[in-house]
């Protein structure tokens, strides 16, 4: 499939200079000469900009198509009707034509993903902002870097705030991440989720513990909470318990005396646990195949099925053989998290981006094995028993590698579904290394 051509290359450079004019004008504005934070600011929009320009490049020219071109190719068809009629785009853009509407057939046929909400509205994010860059995709793919970039900047400022003497390892950890550079960047359903789960982590900070009630944080609160709902729930599945937990922890530390605030925390962890699987049971219907009920039916049919269409190709993995019901997906809970976290290793990487995704997970893997012999269990646990942000990122990390490595079965795929993941993994770690020893240690060598 042909998504990328001639005018592609020549709207290019005036699509990526008039994101980058406006990112010079945004940090001139809020972090003008001198402050810590300007430095990295137009050093992680490029490096997002890069990552969806390759990212678009490797599907054009290496696999010759992928979702990223079904998206574009939806968005041009829904395009295609605002020459007919700007109502027509308007109501495809929204969704509000059914299936069998006569008026809408021309469109409406061609397009396989039109009753796919969670893929849609990426189709239709895509078609809003092909619209602005005359229907071609790399200059479209620069402006969902931009997007991406926004909540990925608002993930940043969200710890850097609370920890301004950290600000390069925090910057590392939430702009600088190549599997988030690559997959997070270009014109897929992961780039809308790492932007709304940016702007939901900031917005929730900012409401419930800066006690920051402005329209703009409710806002994105809001929006992000829809994007996520409706585009990768389980990501939300993953973030609810681990924000309302952090927020919880947030308050109890300001308990006194200690012996009161542990008894608290105690409290707190099964009134939330007790709440938590209250919703999950009450909203299974809604939740489908993500609900208790379903998921480790769902995760067996997938296992099953990866096993007989990839074999031995170099991308898929294996859990081992488990029932078909909760406690048997939950003894999976420790491969499932290092598969997510730690694979594939260097020798099951088949393929170049998988091998790619094998460097970076094996530097994670080494970083965790230096803070577990070089910091030591006990510090390990002090300091995350006594900073909430750390048990927020390590418990949304852990929630969340274990359902997408117990659900996934393949590497490439893997790379893709992990990355919201990483930045918060990473944030822990960081916080964790460097609460312990100088900043001016070197964590990876």
């Amino acid at each position: 499939m042909q998504f990328i051509t001639w005018l592609d290359y020549a709207l290019l450079p005036i699509y990526v200079g008039l994101v980058i004019a406006l990112g010079v004008v945004v940090r001139n504005r809020l972090y003008p000469a001198g402050h810590p934070w300007r430095r990295y600011f137009m050093w992680g929009l490029s490096v997002k900009i890069a990552g969806a320009l390759l990212i678009g490049l490797i599907y054009q020219y290496y696999y010759a198509g992928g979702d990223t071109s079904y998206y574009f190719y939806h968005s041009q068809v829904i395009n295609e009707s605002f020459s007919e009629s700007f109502q027509k785009w308007i109501n495809l853009l929204f969704h509000i034509p059914n299936s069998y509407d006569g008026e809408y057939f021309n469109y409406i046929s061609r397009m396989e993903w039109y009753n796919d909400k969670s893929s849609y509205i990426v189709c239709c994010i895509t078609a809003f902002l092909s619209g602005i860059s005359f229907n071609t995709y790399l200059p479209t793919s620069v402006l969902f870097a931009a997007l991406s970039f926004s909540g990925i900047w608002a993930m940043f400022l969200t710890f850097v705030r609370q920890y301004p003497g950290f600000q390069k390892h925090i910057a590392t950890a939430t702009l600088f991440i190549p599997s988030c550079l690559l997959w997070g960047s270009g014109i897929f359903k992961d780039t809308i989720c790492m932007f709304a789960l940016g702007w939901m982590l900031y917005s929730v900070f900012q409401l419930l513990i800066e006690r920051n009630m402005s329209l703009a944080n409710i806002t994105m609160l809001l929006l992000s909470f829809y994007l996520l709902a409706l585009v990768k729930i389980y990501i939300l599945i993953s973030f609810l318990p681990a924000v309302a937990l952090w927020i919880l922890f947030y308050y109890s530390h300001k308990i006194r005396p200690s012996v009161l605030r542990f008894s608290a925390k105690f409290v707190i962890l099964g009134m939330a646990l007790a709440l938590f699987a209250f919703a999950y049971s009450y909203y299974g219907s809604y939740l489908g195949r993500y609900s208790l009920n379903n998921i480790a039916k769902t995760s067996l049919v997938t296992r099953e099925w990866i096993a007989y269409s990839s074999g031995d190709q170099g991308s898929s993995y294996d859990l081992g053989a488990f029932s078909p019901d909760i406690v048997g997906l939950l003894s999976k809970f420790p491969q499932a998290v290092n598969v997510t976290l730690f694979r594939p290793y260097l020798w099951e990487a088949g393929k170049p981006l998988v091998f790619l995704s094998a460097l970076e997970a094996l530097i994670f893997f080494y970083i965790t094995l230096k803070i577990l012999f070089t910091v030591g269990p006990v510090l390990i646990w002090r300091t995350i028993s006594s900073d909430p942000n750390i048990q927020f990122c390590l418990l949304f990390s852990i929630i969340f590698a274990f359902s997408v490595g117990v659900s996934t079965y393949n590497f490439g795929a893997l790379s893709r579904y992990k990355i919201p993941c990483l930045p918060l993994y990473a944030v822990a770690l960081i916080l964790i290394y460097y609460k312990n020893k100088p900043l001016s240690r070197k964590l990876l060598f």
